[in-house]
């Protein structure tokens, strides 16, 4: 029967093929559904080579019919652009193969003896890594320059060294760069976790950089050591080994802050990969615990309980993230009781969520989230978290009463504000002069203020630049003050400002309107501005300069900044050496760090906002593809961005993987 069936299919699509032929080869045609008709009459069970060799009976005689009568032994050469396919893919296919699977030879290595035995230095007398275990080995000795950390401030400065200018070390707890906007997706599922990770190795590669996996602890800034606490063998003890440095780079970003809350040991938070898998599978079981017959009203209910405490882009994208989740992909495979008590929170200590954005944004987010049956608590606090439940207080706007409430959880994310790194801790502990509380004070030229200069840098969400303009007032008033009569008057005024603009950017936009500031702090109007006016017009304006915010944007173009420094000083080390001019100072070759914001985004549920300069651009799918277009493009490797990309096609297809692994 299936032959039959296969022949009389082949026969119709010979036929239709055979009426698709110009009038001149009626002929043949009619010959070739005259030949068709005794083959399957004869073989009504035959297989399909009888409907086959029709097909090319009627493909010949079309193409003999073809041939002019002056040419009778003329042929034509058949096509079969299906096989020249294939032996095209096949033979891409064995290249591909040969190339990646040959067998390589690996030179021989000899390794120096300070390779293999590290001799032992500095004021705990630890192994010194003088020399690394590297396949190359350079005669010309290079200076060193070593990064703590493998983030957003890392990788900036990474993309903007020029290879061979430095010997590149970096030294970080984890073997891989990840990329920290898009761990909310990674942690429903939308995304994969292998897709926002590339190598450290693999980025050090065009520099011929090395890595050293473990911890910073501690620095001996006099003999320029790093201390570094190398992870344990599988039957040893924990090692701590000297690396030394020409320049340090501190990267080491930051923690989340408690603000004195107890239970937040009972909490998630999502700084790194490893977070993103741990609240992963804490949805994924909350949500099959709630599913079963065995579970209780209530316990189902605080299972399906999910509390966000920071209304930040972190917690508004998590939030966002996992009520695509119920709504997508929850509904269509789970009880329809599980996406009917779901339940999500944010806990916001300020009138709005998203309060570094426009008002208009957050506005806009607050009404979507409405939509979404997303509960946005705002001018609250949070009392306690416990393994069951949250506690927080709101104050009445109209009565000013202090109302205290709770919420049954079983999973509380904690996303608010930010702490120093221990390594940043103890580095300001060195120095007596640091005295933020969250972060490392540098310069303009991102220095460690109290460190040597041109030796300790810091970047990122582990640094703040100064922002007091005090340290500067004698020097400035010195170059000013030309004639000497311990006054600045308003030629001297606009020559002082022009000075403090050109040391710290972050100034400028508060010294705009100079002769305004002129006449403000004059105040006993003589056209000239004492000491103490100075004074007082120095601290009016420092307090007015904010520090930056702590965003991948703010350390992505800090690292490059450095990056493009230290290429300039290689270039010009030797000229400046031949002058004279010691290269511990930057300002003699390289301006100092200005910052250029080009906005904020973020993600609210298949729509985003966008907080540009100038102007605020809120949307639906096409404000999302937006996003992940600029996403996508900030990808560290091209591998990264293949992967993204076919992680959104397979969510869009078939959903998110709601699997636990």
């Amino acid at each position: 029967m299936f032959g039959l069936r296969g022949a009389g299919r082949l026969s119709s699509l010979a036929l239709r093929q055979a009426t698709r032929w110009p009038a001149q080869f009626s002929t043949a045609a009619a010959a070739s559904r005259a030949a068709l008709k005794p083959a399957v009459s004869l073989r009504p069970t035959g297989s399909v080579i009888d409907a086959v060799r029709a097909s090319r009976a009627l493909s010949t005689s079309a193409r003999w019919s073809n041939v002019a009568p002056s040419e009778p032994h003329a042929t034509t050469t058949p096509t079969a652009p299906s096989a020249t396919g294939v032996c095209f893919v096949t033979a891409a296919i064995l290249a591909h193969d040969s190339l990646t699977y040959g067998e390589d030879k690996v030179a021989p290595v000899s390794p120096t003896v300070m390779e293999l035995d590290p001799p032992r230095k500095g004021p705990k007398n630890l192994p010194t890594l003088v020399d690394l275990l590297d396949d190359e080995n350079d005669d010309a000795k290079k200076p060193r320059l070593v990064i703590v950390g493998a983030g957003w401030g890392a990788m900036g400065v990474l993309k903007t060294l020029n290879p061979g200018d430095y010997e590149v070390v970096v030294v970080a707890d984890s073997t891989f760069n990840q990329f920290t906007p898009l761990l909310p997706s990674a942690a429903v599922g939308t995304v994969s976790a292998r897709s926002l990770i590339e190598s450290v190795r693999k980025l050090l590669l065009p520099l011929r950089g090395s890595f050293v996996y473990g911890r910073a602890v501690d620095v001996v800034m006099g003999e320029r050591l790093l201390e570094i606490e190398v992870p344990a063998t599988p039957d040893g003890d924990k090692k701590r080994i000297y690396l030394p440095y020409d320049k340090l780079v501190i990267a080491v970003g930051s923690v989340s802050a408690s603000h004195g809350v107890p239970g937040l040991e009972n909490c998630f938070q999502l700084k790194t990969i490893e977070d993103a898998q741990k609240i992963r599978r804490r949805i994924i079981d909350n949500v099959e615990i709630a599913s079963l017959p065995t579970t209780t009203p209530e316990e189902r209910k605080r299972l399906l309980s999910f509390i966000i405490c920071g209304g930040g882009p972190t917690g508004v994208e998590v939030a966002a993230e996992i009520s695509d989740l119920v709504h997508e992909d929850l509904i269509r495979y789970f009880p329809k009781i599980c996406a009917q008590e779901l339940s999500i929170s944010i806990i916001q200590s300020r009138d709005h969520i998203l309060n570094t954005y426009s008002e208009s944004i957050s506005q806009y987010a607050e009404k979507r989230f409405e939509r979404e049956a997303v509960n946005v608590i705002t001018n609250a606090r949070v009392k306690e978290v416990t393994p069951k439940s949250v506690k927080y207080s709101v104050k009445d706007p109209k009565t000013g009463k202090v109302v205290e409430h709770e919420i049954p959880s079983a999973f509380t994310l904690w996303s608010t504000g930010i702490a120093m790194n221990p390594f940043t801790q103890r580095v300001t502990d060195l120095l007596p002069n640091q005295v933020h509380k969250k972060a490392i004070v540098v310069d303009a030229h991102m220095r460690v203020v109290g460190a040597p200069l041109g030796t300790v840098y810091c970047i990122g969400d582990a640094s703040t630049i100064e922002t007091s303009l005090m340290p500067y007032l004698l020097d400035l008033i010195e170059k000013a003050d030309v004639n000497k009569d311990e006054k600045i008057d308003k030629n001297e005024w606009e020559v002082l400002v022009r000075e403090v603009k050109r040391r710290v950017p972050m100034a400028s936009t508060h010294l705009e309107k100079v002769n305004d500031i002129f006449k403000c702090y004059d105040a006993d109007a003589d056209d000239a501005l004492s000491f103490n006016e100075l004074t007082t017009a120095f601290e009016g304006v420092s307090k007015k300069i904010t520090s930056l915010p702590a965003t991948a944007q703010v350390a992505s173009q800090q690292g490059k900044y450095l990056g493009k420094k230290f290429t300039i000083l290689a270039k010009q080390g030797k000229t400046l050496h031949e002058n004279g001019i010691p290269d511990d100072y930057d300002e003699t070759y390289c301006k100092p760090f200005e910052y250029k914001h080009l906005g904020s985004l973020a993600y609210i549920g298949n729509a985003a906002v966008f907080d540009l300069p100038g102007y605020s651009f809120t949307g639906g799918l096409a404000a999302m593809y937006a996003w992940r277009s600029v996403y996508w493009s900030e990808q560290v490797s091209f591998r990264t961005r293949a992967l993204l990309m076919v992680d959104w096609v397979i969510r869009g297809l078939f959903g998110r993987d709601l699997s636990r692994l």
